[in-house]
């Protein structure tokens, strides 16, 4: 046996799928054995690898007994050659081992190696060469310098990103998504300390086996694509305290351990801990302090313009308390009431936080009298906390789309590959009703392709050219017929469109799902009843009224006479005075601002009132298009909300001046 495939899976069936395909592909000219080890999934994973790949030897773990024992399991019951330890969420290349296998044998003393990893963008995976983490290492990696001074001998000693990505050399140790290594390597190491649960068993492993007598070494000429993390964000560990324990445990078995490194080890812990914490509820932090400055900014705005020769404004005694406490208790009713999410910002809360606090602040006077100083401070600043309140919050969606609803927007997408493969897995992403995707057109293998359709999908591009398609295009996504194309292929295209902000996605053998950046997609439509729909929601209903009626009034007063005089002169034309026409249906409840062109239901789903403008409308679709104005409407009815209407009107109004028809 030449080689001894050994993954360890746990609960990520669609990858392991995908990797398996990849080694079928890259083990055609060796003798291998493919060894998984499944750590209790309960994602059906074992079932499913029964059925599609009998061939390969499971074994199936009561317990998740974690990655280093359950590789040893793999190790010990190997017969090749060679020994290579790869992650389920990963793909490799056709060359991938038999690269590998040529350059172990070119240098005997080499123990282990591992090959370029790279992310799903085509960047590398720093993880994939390392040193050692020494008291000093880890004390630049625990502290930023290393990404400060990347290319600094002295701070970037732990991710080596001083060192050329495109060439070999030695290095301290590899990742553990990807280790190649000579079977006797496992005979005198014994594989992986199984103190190790997760995290750190990597190091551990290539420490002993230079302490062996061996190299580890770092090959650029070949690569995988790693998507990395998927098996544990399926678990409930806590990453950054493993992570961290794995790399004191290490220091602690092999360096010196003392009081000073332990000290900033934990320190790590707890400083990763707030890190992720703020990055967790960032959008709560930031209201939350952007509110506690406006609120001290308004009352100290409010003293100023109402001070006058009988009210000189707030005693010295009381400052600055006197601005901070009030601004403080309108931030902490808007937290219990829900104001600040980590989603995003609610307006409709925080404006009903801000009347209740200050109905608080009032009331507290009377039963304070000491500091009843001036209760039209209070409302002039109460004024100006709504107007700043709402507005900050108001242009934050509208105009700088953040803290949006992360709900998958229409994607500008590519399919390569034109055989049979592809164009069903086009068809199947244009009748999705759970994702939208605006194929653009499709990839072919060269370009005697350019230009022909395949069943209205044009072929706008080669594997050639696919960066400056991309570039030109805006794309979003590429998506690859894994049954049309060589794994060669994907990386080659991979890897030239690295610092290309697009997703690559790959589709499985039967085109019912997709594998991209930390996400499975599946196909097949899931029951129209099982989703939750905005639009059948009260407070969605309510809230789209209230929206809709407020709007009509405003455009009835200020713009609704002026279209009409100018439709009497014969100037008021075209898009934009229907629009306006149309508002008064609106008043009377017949229509809505936004919402399906024709039909309030599909198969008795209620997709909202007729609308005057929609998706349908703004998006560039064949109007014709029965089948894709359905798909449209059922995703607005799943994610109908305020600022979606807003958008949405936002982009009609652009698209009738801007772009006319």
């Amino acid at each position: 046996m030449d080689i001894s495939i050994i993954i360890v899976n746990y609960n990520v069936k669609e990858f392991v799928l995908n990797l398996l395909d990849s080694l079928d592909k890259a083990t055609k000219t060796l003798r291998s054995e493919i060894i998984i080890i499944d750590n209790a999934s309960d994602d059906g994973s074992q079932d499913v690898i029964k059925q599609k790949y009998p061939s390969v030897r499971l074994i199936e773990n009561k317990k998740n007994v974690g990655f280093g024992a359950a590789n040893n399991q793999g190790m010990q019951m190997a017969s090749g050659k060679y020994f290579v330890l790869i992650n389920p969420d990963t793909i490799v290349r056709e060359d991938t081992f038999t690269t590998l296998i040529n350059f172990f044998e070119k240098h005997d003393d080499t123990g282990m190696a591992g090959c370029k990893v790279l992310n799903p963008d085509g960047s590398l995976q720093l993880p994939c060469r390392r040193g050692f983490p020494g008291p000093w290492t880890s004390f630049t990696k625990i502290v930023g310098l290393g990404k400060l001074f990347p290319k600094s001998k002295l701070f970037a000693r732990y991710n080596l990103t001083f060192l050329d990505e495109n060439e070999t050399y030695e290095v301290d140790a590899i990742s553990g998504s990807f280790m190649m290594l000579r079977r006797e390597v496992f005979g005198i190491t014994k594989g992986f300390d199984p103190q190790f649960f997760m995290y750190g068993e990597d190091l551990d492993l290539c420490y002993r086996t230079q302490r062996a007598g061996y190299k580890v070494f770092y090959v650029h000429e070949t690569e995988i694509i790693h998507y990395k993390g998927e098996s544990t964000k399926r678990s409930s560990l806590d990453e950054t305290r493993v992570f961290y324990e794995a790399m004191h445990l290490f220091v602690k078995k092999h360096f010196s351990s003392s009081f000073l490194v332990e000290m900033i080890l934990q320190m790590a812990i707890v400083m990763r801990k707030l890190v992720a914490f703020a990055n967790l509820y960032k959008f709560m932090i930031v209201a939350f302090v952007i509110d506690f400055l406006f609120g001290i900014s308004a009352f100290l705005f409010a003293e100023s313009i109402y001070s006058n020769e009988r009210w000189i404004g707030f005693p010295d005694f009381v400052k600055p308390y006197i601005y901070i406490i009030p601004s403080f208790l309108v931030v902490f009713i808007s937290f219990i009431g829900g104001a600040y999410r980590k989603a995003g910002f609610s307006v409709l809360r925080s404006l009903i936080s801000l009347v209740l606090s200050i109905v608080l602040i009032t009331s507290m006077t009377f039963f304070l009298k000491q500091f009843a100083f001036s209760r039209a401070v209070v409302l002039i600043a109460a004024v100006f906390m709504f107007i700043i309140y709402m507005g900050w919050r108001i242009i934050a969606k509208s105009v700088f789309r953040i803290g949006l609803s992360q709900n998958e927007r229409r994607s500008r997408t590519l399919v390569v590959g034109t055989g049979e493969n592809a164009l069903k897995l086009a068809k199947k992403l244009k009748a999705s009703l759970t994702s939208l995707h605006q194929i653009i057109g499709m990839i072919g293998k060269s370009s005697k392709e350019l230009g022909i359709s395949i069943d209205n999908f044009a072929v706008v591009g080669s594997l050639e050219n696919m960066k400056k398609v991309i570039i030109e295009n805006k794309i979003d996504k590429v998506i690859f017929a894994s049954e049309e194309l060589s794994f060669n292929q994907m990386f080659s295209v991979v890897s030239s469109c690295q610092g290309v902000n697009v997703d690559f996605l790959v589709a499985g053998n039967e085109t019912d799902y997709l594998v991209g950046k930390s996400s499975v997609s599946m196909l097949d439509n899931i029951p129209l009843l099982k989703v939750y729909y905005n639009i059948s929601s009260s407070a969605y209903k309510f809230s789209k009224f209230v929206f809709d009626f407020s709007l009509s009034v405003a455009i009835l007063l200020f713009v609704y006479p002026f279209v009409a005089v100018g439709k009497l002169l014969g100037i008021a034309k075209g898009g934009f005075s229907k629009f306006i026409f149309s508002v008064p249906k609106i008043m009377t409840g017949k229509l809505s601002f936004v919402g399906p062109e024709n039909n309030s239901y599909y198969e008795g789903l209620y997709l909202g009132k007729k609308g005057i403008t929609g998706l349908w409308f703004i998006e560039n679709i064949d109007r014709n298009d029965n089948e894709e104005k359905i798909k449209l409407d059922i995703f607005y009815a799943k994610n109908q909300n305020v600022w979606l209407d807003i958008e949405i009107i936002s982009r009609t109004l652009s698209k009738m001046f801007i772009k006319p028809e």
